[in-house]
C-alpha cells in the first residue's frame, strides 16, 4: 500500500509521549473503507490463513486484547494496519517500501510468505514491548519469508522502533532517538546501521542474524573504504540505504518530495530547503532519516504534515497561482487516504488510560482527527463498521463525502473545513482532559467505553454539520445555477 509514516521519540513531543502515525492509502484507482475495532482474545484466530497468499500458521500462544484498523470488508484479508494491545504496546503496519534488483535477486520475495495483510494479526497480540515486536516480526520473516518489502513501526511508552524487511527473508531495525523524529514515504529509509551495536548490546540497532554474510556474499556494500583493515563487523555507520534501497526516477516524484516536505516543516531553519542553492531539495536521495525538531511535536503537527499537499511551495495542487510546477509531486494528503492513525502513549496518564488512538478517515486534507481510548473491549458503532453503500451514519463514508465535495470547491469550502477540524480537535482535547481526571465508575473498561461513545457522538454531530455546510457551498456553485427565482 502507498503510505506515509511519522515516528516521534518521547523527548521530542509536547507532552513526553511516544508517537507513531501513518496514513494508509489505497492503490491507484481504488478506495478501501476501514473500521476501528477491538479484537478480544476469544476473537483472535488460532489457525490463521492468508487470503492473498497460501500462508498458514497455528497461533498457539495466548493472545492479548488489541485495537486495530482492518478493512471493513474482508475480501482481501484483515489488513489490521494500526493498533495498541492491552499492555500499551503499539504497532503500525506497513509502509510499502522499495529495494533494488541486486537485493531481490540475492534474496527473492516469497510468493506464499507473509505480507501487510497478516503482520499486525500475527504480531501485536503477542508482544510485551516494542523491542519484542521487532524480534517477533523478524523471526517470522526469516522463517516464512515475505512477498513484499515493508516498513513497520513498534512503540511502547519508552521507545519507538522502525523495522524494514530486506528481500524475502532479511531485515534491519533502528530505534528512533528519544529527541528525534523519523519521516518515511514509500521507500527504504534507514540510512546508517551500526553493526557493532546490532550484534552486541542492541541499544539502537537490530538485524537478521546472517545479514553481514548476506551483504558480503552478494556484494551489496557500496561504500568506498580506505585502508585494508575495514570489515563490516567493525562498521559503526554502514550505508544501508545505498545497499538495500532504490534510486529510481519515480522516487523523485512519488516518494522523496513527501519526506522533504515533512523535514522542511519540522526543521525550517536547520537547513536551506528551497531554491537552486538548497541543502536539501524534494528530489534528493540523501534526505536525513531522522532529525531533532526545532520545537516539540504536537498532535496537530502530526495531522498537518500527514494531510499536506505542499502548502507554501510551488507544488501545491490547490494553489490559486498557475505555477508550472503545480501538482508535480504526489501529495501526502491524497484522495486515496483510507485513514490516518496516531498511537499516543502518555507517560503522565494512568496506565489504564495511557493509550490513545487518534483516527481520521477519508482524504486527510478534509477530515478531522479524533482520539479514542484503546483500553476497551468494544468501539463505537460510528467507527466499527463501514458498508459497501455510502452512509452518513458511518465515519468513513461521511468523511469521503465531505472530501469529494470540498475538493471540487476548495476555495469556497476551505473555511468550513478549517472550522470543522479545529472544533473537533478542541472538543476532543477537552474531553480527554476531563476523562483523565475522573475516577472510573463501574470498572475502567466500561468507563472508557462510555468516554469513547461520547467522543463518537461529538465527532458525528460536527461531521454532519460540516457536511451540510460543504454541500451547501457545492450546491451554490453548480453550473446550472441561475440568478432569477420563480416569479
Amino acid at each position: 500500500m502507498p503510505c506515509t509514516t511519522l515516528l516521534v521519540g518521547k523527548n521530542a513531543t509536547y507532552d513526553g509521549s511516544t508517537m507513531m502515525a501513518r496514513n494508509e492509502d489505497s492503490g491507484a484507482g481504488s478506495f478501501t473503507p476501514k473500521k476501528f475495532i477491538t479484537v478480544n482474545p476469544e476473537d483472535q484466530p488460532r489457525h490463521y490463513r492468508s487470503v492473498l497468499s497460501a500462508f498458514e500458521i497455528e497461533l498457539t500462544e495466548t493472545p492479548l486484547r488489541y485495537t486495530a484498523m482492518p478493512n471493513a470488508q474482508a475480501d482481501e484479508g484483515i489488513w489490521g494496519e494500526a493498533g495498541i494491545n492491552e499492555l500499551n504496546v503499539a504497532m503500525s503496519e506497513t509502509e510499502t517500501i522499495t529495494s533494488n534488483p541486486r537485493v531481490l535477486g540475492a534474496d527473492p520475495l516469497v510468493k506464499d510468505g507473509i505480507g501487510e495483510e497478516d503482520m499486525l494479526t500475527l504480531v501485536l497480540p503477542y508482544i510485551h514491548s516494542a523491542r519484542e515486536g521487532v524480534k517477533r516480526l523478524g523471526d517470522l520473516i526469516m522463517r516464512y519469508g515475505t512477498y513484499e518489502m515493508n516498513g513497520v513501526g513498534f512503540q511502547d511508552e519508552n521507545e519507538v522502533w522502525w523495522f524494514e524487511s530486506i528481500g524475502g527473508h532479511h531485515w534491519i531495525a533502528k530505534r528512533v532517538p528519544d529527541d528525534g523524529y523519523v519521516v518515511m514515504p514509500n521507500q527504504q529509509g534507514i540510512d546508517l546501521l551500526d553493526f557493532v551495536d546490532a550484534f552486541g548490546a542492541q541499544e539502537d540497532h537490530m538485524c537478521s542474524a546472517d545479514l553481514i554474510s548476506f551483504i558480503r556474499d552478494n556484494h551489496l556494500d557500496l561504500t568506498i573504504h580506505e585502508g585494508e583493515d575495514y570489515a563490516l563487523e567493525k562498521d559503526f555507520a554502514f550505508d544501508a540505504r545505498a545497499a538495500f534501497g532504490s534510486h529510481d526516477d519515480a522516487d523523485h516524484t512519488y516518494n522523496t518530495p513527501r519526506a522533504w516536505f515533512m523535514l522542511r516543516f519540522f526543521n525550517p531553519h536547520s537547513a536551506l530547503w528551497d531554491g537552486p542553492d538548497a541543502d536539501y531539495g524534494p528530489e534528493d536521495d540523501d534526505l536525513p532519516w531522522c532529525l531533532m525538531p526545532e520545537r516539540k511535536v504536537t498532535v496537530e503537527d502530526v495531522k498537518y504534515v500527514l494531510s499536506a499537499h505542499y502548502q507554501g511551495t510551488p507544488f501545491d495542487c490547490y494553489s490559486k497561482v498557475d505555477h508550472p510546477l503545480k501538482g508535480k509531486y504526489r501529495p501526502i494528503g491524497i484522495n486515496r487516504n483510507n485513514f490516518v492513525a496516531l498511537t499516543q502513549l502518555r507517560p503522565y496518564a494512568k496506565k489504564d488510560r495511557m493509550a490513545l488512538m487518534w483516527i481520521a478517515e477519508g482524504s486527510n486534507v478534509f477530515n478531522a482527527f479524533v482520539p479514542f481510548y484503546a483500553n476497551v473491549t468494544k468501539t463505537p458503532d460510528y467507527l466499527n463498521h463501514a458498508g459497501t453503500v455510502p452512509s452518513t451514519e458511518e465515519f468513513y463514508w461521511a468523511n469521503r463525502l465531505i472530501g469529494a465535495l470540498a475538493d471540487a470547491h476548495y476555495a469556497r469550502t476551505a473555511s468550513a473545513i478549517e472550522r470543522y477540524q479545529k472544533a473537533v480537535a478542541s472538543a476532543a482535547h477537552a474531553m480527554i482532559c476531563d476523562t483523565d481526571k475522573k475516577e472510573a465508575e463501574g470498572g475502567v473498561t466500561a468507563f472508557l467505553e462510555q468516554a469513547n461513545a461520547a467522543m463518537a457522538a461529538m465527532v458525528k454531530e460536527k461531521t454532519d454539520t460540516c457536511l451540510g455546510k460543504v454541500l451547501y457551498e457545492a450546491s451554490m456553485a453548480m453550473k446550472n445555477g441561475f440568478s432569477r427565482s420563480d416569479a
